[in-house]
């Protein structure tokens, strides 16, 4: 789509300060999906140099805000970690193109802030951390669970920028396991529910995305009981928190973020279903 509003777009390495009217441009699928009559300027990142994803000293990836779709799948097909298979399956749960899949990316996914994000349920359930640029050079980080606050809405400041996202080794390292469901094949996800389990201690972490308006996680201890699960999950998402569109009314979000997440307490305890 064409924004005739925008009468500049710089490279956002010298764009000067920040304008009522910016946006930052990264990959720009959803930038170019609909209107944008507020925008005046786009400050292009395509030019920062970053590295799509590192390895830190410490065994942390770190994801640029920039590493494209195609660019995080390649390096987690390329590595041996134990969580490597959720990023495939989360990269897939796009649907998209090959077009989309090499433009759109893990910065833009984030911050849309919208609720079938696979790129939120991939970083959220892997404990990241996003590493958030002001305008005046100062830092702060904020875990991505609390990052995306509600439907489209996220904890970016005006003019504040999403340098990278920082996955934690142990989360790398852990086993885990992935669900979806939509209501029509090749359909948006309207319920994503992911499952880690902690190699260290065999702690439990359940994520729910998808199904509500910004993620949720319940951890445990060890795998817990299905009744235990369910409850959790009953407790940590307020009833107005289901998220209510065309791919899927908040009952039927509710009951496939359930059914989901007993398959995936029962495919990660060890030596069967565990207790009920």
């Amino acid at each position: 789509m064409d924004l005739n509003t925008v009468r500049e777009v710089c490279d956002a390495r010298r764009c000067g300060p920040w304008r009522p009217g910016d946006a930052w441009l990264a990959g720009g699928t959803h930038l170019f999906s609909e209107p944008q009559p507020g925008l005046r300027r786009l400050l292009d990142l395509s030019r920062m140099g970053w590295e799509p994803v590192l390895t830190l000293p410490d065994g942390s990836w770190e994801i640029a805000a920039t590493c494209t779709i195609t660019q995080l799948s390649r390096f987690a097909r390329n590595s041996r970690a134990k969580a490597a298979p959720l990023f495939e399956q989360c990269c897939r749960a796009f649907l998209a193109s090959f077009k989309v899949w090499n433009m759109a990316t893990v910065g833009g996914n984030l911050c849309n802030g919208l609720p079938a994000g696979p790129m939120i349920s991939l970083t959220c359930a892997l404990d990241g951390v996003c590493l958030l640029r002001a305008q005046d050079g100062s830092e702060r980080r904020v875990p991505v669970v609390d990052f995306v606050t509600g439907a489209g809405r996220t904890d970016l400041a005006e003019g504040e920028l999403l340098r990278s996202i920082t996955l934690p080794a142990p989360a790398t390292a852990s086993l885990t396991a992935f669900r979806q469901a939509s209501l029509y094949a090749l359909g948006r996800s309207g319920a994503l529910v992911t499952g880690v389990l902690d190699a260290r201690d065999g702690s439990l972490a359940v994520t729910v995305t998808a199904a509500t308006v910004r993620p949720f996680r319940c951890r445990f201890p060890c795998p817990p009981g299905a009744r235990e699960l369910r409850a959790a999950i009953e407790g940590a998402v307020p009833d107005n928190a289901w998220f209510d569109d065309i791919h899927g009314l908040p009952p039927w979000r509710r009951h496939m973020t359930l059914r989901l997440a007993e398959e995936i307490r029962t495919e990660l305890t060890p030596g069967g279903v565990g207790a009920r």
